[in-house]
């Protein structure tokens, strides 16, 4: 019909009406699943990437765990729009007992939407045989 957008114009243009306002992270995953892993067989890390797809610059004022067995490393310098960064974390299986573990990290920032959760988890065994997935 004349005056009316193609479908798929008025689609493109909902999505970039959506565009976040404000800071914003976008993770390319929010978990990751170690699988078995040798509780003495070392320590395991993994990178969440994210990058800050709002209008304006992402700070990380905190990130909290409940568990002495992660380490978190992240950059204290803020993430201007558009640019990527990395959110590094450590996990040390001999610090916890043998079996199912699921650990949740807490991300606080200037983002409008509130505290954002990354989660590991995996088993802990005794066998250091065992296979890793990283």
């Amino acid at each position: 019909m004349a005056g009316q957008e193609p479908q798929e114009d008025r689609k493109g243009l909902e999505r970039r009406q959506k565009a976040p306002s404000g800071p914003h992270m976008a993770f390319d995953r929010t978990s990751h699943d170690f699988g078995d892993v040798a509780r003495h067989g070392g320590d395991l890390i993994k990178e969440f990437r994210f990058v800050n797809d709002g209008d304006e610059p992402l700070v990380i004022k905190k990130i909290t765990k409940a568990c002495s067995c992660l380490t978190v490393s992240y950059s204290r310098k803020p993430v201007l729009p558009g640019e990527a960064s990395v959110i590094k974390i450590k996990y040390e299986p001999h610090k916890i007992e043998e079996g199912i573990f699921h650990r949740v990290i807490q991300i606080y920032s200037n983002s409008p939407e509130g505290v954002r959760l990354l989660t590991i988890q995996g088993n802990s065994i005794e066998d250091n045989t065992s296979r890793k997935r990283h």
